[in-house]
């Protein structure tokens, strides 16, 4: 290193002199730094910190920095990060052994940046001994260079993040428009990397806590589902022993809508676990049978819906002549759920048809009535979604989700198709699974 009085005369490059700086009077002002203590303190840190590592994450930056030297000819180049007491070097390139490293601090009270900050406007200097506002300058004295260019870096908004900057123990030309404008290109295009980085850091920050909501929703759901069956059987089991007693018209009236409303809370309960074991990951497998006759179970489906809505009309046409490779408890489940569901907001009378030939079981359920507005048609299939409607049945907008969780798990899918005079939901799935599948 050299003393620093020997910069005092900056030598031109064709003396080929050495353009070391002084680094102890770096050291020396790395030393002035005030120490921090305490909470408020340590946030400061981490948050310096963090500002630090994300201009270290820009991979332009390295470049950015050749260029600057290449360009100007100075042989150090820095992105520091700047607040009221702080000058953190970010980013270097040190081809005058100035002696700073990525993280490295000087005392900002000691720097041109400092007054940067306050400003708001770059500072250039083509040669210091010349500069008549910066000749007697004490930064320029303390680190022994003569030309000197800093740009300030603002986010958006307007709050100020630090700077580019570039020093030299020799003058040189840079109060030009090409070399003023490079600098502050460079600056915004820093700053709109940092801005990209922070938008994408709150992107993933809120996707984290709504995915860690919604499991804990759905934990939530299926305790709730696990926990409340066993009351509800207790209720069951009391009003089928009460029915075998000899009661008045009256109170058998009273406990056969008992009967029901557990029913249907069975139902709602069982639709939860469906779904909390679809959407906590481990799902559950399936009791396919592969020489299953569908047509007895799903006539027997059929038999319960008519006994359950005798005003209505249901159609069936099945051509089952041979076994599908499936769970029939689900597949009657799925049945059940888009049979309902037309009865529901249909109208007239619900067609079902079930067939299977070149490898596909084939099984559809028809309604007529008004067609689904095709922005609900995006979003029928989606858990919790129900559609406001006149028919006055209320649910937990499950049923659709799970009877495509059950298409999907048999490898096959569920679609809708919604034309006036009907709408149509059609199961399309192998006769033969060549793995078993999880829901």
């Amino acid at each position: 290193m050299h003393d620093i009085s020997k910069l005092s005369s900056p030598p031109s490059p064709a003396d080929g002199a050495d353009r070391s700086m002084a680094g102890s009077i770096v050291d020396d002002a790395k030393e002035t730094v005030s120490p921090t203590s305490g909470e408020g303190a340590s946030k400061l840190d981490a948050t310096l910190t963090a500002d630090v590592a994300s201009v270290a994450k820009i991979d332009a930056v390295g470049s950015i920095l050749e260029v600057v030297c290449r360009t100007t000819g100075m042989g150090f180049a820095a992105v520091a990060r700047v607040t009221e007491d702080r000058w953190i070097a970010c980013v270097v390139r040190d081809e005058i052994a100035f002696g700073l490293l990525p993280g490295s601090e000087l005392s900002v009270k000691t720097t041109i940046c400092d007054e940067i900050r306050t400003s708001g406007q770059p500072v250039v200097i083509d040669h210091v001994a010349n500069d008549e506002k910066f000749q007697a300058h004490h930064t320029p004295a303390m680190y022994g260079f003569q030309s000197y260019i800093s740009m300030p870096i603002f986010l958006a908004g307007g709050s100020f993040f630090g700077t580019l900057c570039a020093i030299d123990p020799r003058p040189a030309k840079l109060n030009r428009p090409e070399i003023i404008g490079m600098f502050k290109n460079f600056a915004q295009l820093i700053a709109f990397h940092l801005e990209a980085q922070e938008r994408a850091a709150r992107q993933d920050a809120a996707l984290l806590s709504e995915r860690q909501t919604a499991e804990l929703r759905e934990q939530f759901i299926a305790v709730l589902g696990h926990d409340l069956r066993n009351p509800l059987a207790s209720v069951e089991a009391g009003t089928s022993l009460l029915l075998r007693q000899n009661l008045d018209e009256k109170s058998v009236a009273v406990l056969g809508q008992v009967q029901k409303s557990t029913k249907r809370m069975a139902d709602l309960i069982g639709d939860m676990l469906d779904f909390a074991r679809g959407r906590l990951g481990g799902g559950f497998s399936l009791n396919r049978d592969p020489a299953c006759l569908l047509g007895p179970v799903l006539e027997q489906v059929v038999d319960e819906l008519r006994a359950a809505w005798p005003d209505r009309t249901i159609k069936t046409s099945f051509t089952l002549e041979h076994p599908v490779d499936c769970d029939p408890a689900r597949i009657a489940q799925l049945l059940s759920n888009l049979t309902g569901n037309a009865l529901k907001h249909g109208t007239g009378t619900v067609k079902i048809r079930a067939g299977a030939g070149n490898g596909i079981f084939e099984l559809a359920v028809e309604n007529e009535g008004d067609p689904i507005p095709r922005h609900v048609l995006e979003r029928l299939f989606q858990p919790f979604f129900r559609v406001a409607r006149q028919s006055g049945y209320e649910g937990l907008g499950l049923g659709l989700y799970i009877a495509s969780e059950i298409a999907r798990a048999h490898g096959g899918a569920l679609t809708v198709e919604s034309k006036a005079p009907e709408t149509r939901f059609t199961l399309r799935m192998p006769l033969r699974a060549p793995t078993a599948a999880l829901l």
